[in-house]
């Protein structure tokens, strides 16, 4: 019996950080092992914001390095680059002819790029989600692993799908969003404002190239409060973050120590992020070490990327093949 298809994608912009690590490769890495599973370093989708293209290759190799450090393997996967794959492009050129400008426009993303950067609004901005409905589309994925701010994109390729289906034919299953609930993880920045980012607010997001002496000094200037005043207090959200954080990267008798510290109001946060910092130190070492031998290894590097190519585009050419044949586009 074959396996349920999997697509998820990542853009090579900045830095993986912890978050990116328990919202979502970590689930990665068990879904490897229940599912057909394509995941891919989205750089077309990066040229969009005009990344400087001189350091877009080594933000690919970083990406795809992080990827099987945190435990992804290119044996049980396809990982490969959007732009190795042709066959999306031109995918999505079928499907930008059932992509209207309104519907387009009305997107929260599109929206709040053009307010942020009203001097970039380009074609390849405006129809993001039609080229993220190819990447889905073209491996006819039936899970996609998405947060919130993706929802409405994902909902478009269903949409997508559904309307080259009425007019053409049956080829697309229409994508769901997946994850294992159960252990959904959101981590905040430190500053205790939104989540963690992979380019913004760097010294309130702990990333997994950090080395051990900016993680201690990233957390122990974390945002703390003058502590509970009555015992079994409920906890700020930021407060909250940091024991979420201990939770994950802690022994479960040092997490319970320092939350029975806080229920009888006897915590005391310069202890607490001390260790807290020495614990993700020794939990972010590995990856970070394991990463970057990956980096400085261009044959193993080369032969992944080769063969993750390999894999989608097997994939993707069946797609096509039923795509042209119901289009009638073989000549």
């Amino acid at each position: 019996m074959s396996k349920e298809i999997v697509l998820s994608g990542i853009r090579p912009t900045g830095f993986l950080h912890l978050g990116n690590y328990f919202g979502a490769l970590r689930n990665y890495v068990r879904m490897q092992e229940d599912y057909n599973c394509y995941f891919f370093v989205a750089n077309w989708h990066s040229l969009t914001t005009h990344p400087n293209t001189k350091e877009l290759q080594q933000s690919v190799h970083r990406v795809i390095a992080e990827n099987i450090a945190c435990g992804l393997d290119p044996n049980k996967v396809a990982l490969y680059v959007q732009s190795d794959v042709p066959e999306i492009a031109e995918l999505y050129l079928y499907l930008n002819m059932m992509a209207y400008k309104g519907e387009l426009e009305k997107t929260a993303s599109f929206k709040d790029k053009v307010r942020s950067n009203p001097e970039n609004v380009n074609a390849g901005l405006l129809t993001y989600p039609v080229l993220m409905s190819a990447d889905i589309l073209i491996h006819r994925a039936l899970y996609v692993p998405v947060g919130k701010d993706q929802e409405q994109h994902l909902e478009m390729a269903r949409n997508f799908a559904e309307r080259f289906n009425n007019r053409y034919g049956e080829v697309f299953p229409l994508p769901k969003a997946f994850n294992y609930n159960s252990e959904l993880v959101k981590i905040m920045g430190l500053d205790g404002n939104g989540k963690m980012s992979k380019s913004e607010n760097q010294m309130a997001t702990l990333y997994l190239a950090d080395d051990d002496e900016t993680i201690r000094k990233k957390i122990m200037k974390a945002k703390t409060d003058s502590g509970p005043t009555a015992p079994d207090s409920e906890k700020p959200d930021y407060i909250q973050n940091l024991f979420t954080l201990m939770q994950l990267v802690s022994t479960k008798d040092v997490y319970n120590q320092f939350e029975s510290n806080y229920n009888n109001c006897n915590i005391r946060y310069g202890d607490f992020k001390k260790q807290l910092a020495e614990d993700m130190a020794i939990f972010i070492k590995p990856i970070r070490e394991k990463a970057a031998e990956i980096q400085h290894d261009n044959v193993f590097l080369s032969k992944v990327i080769k063969e993750g190519a390999e894999k989608a585009r097997e994939s993707a050419s069946k797609t096509l093949l039923l795509v042209r044949e119901v289009i009638n586009m073989n000549y």
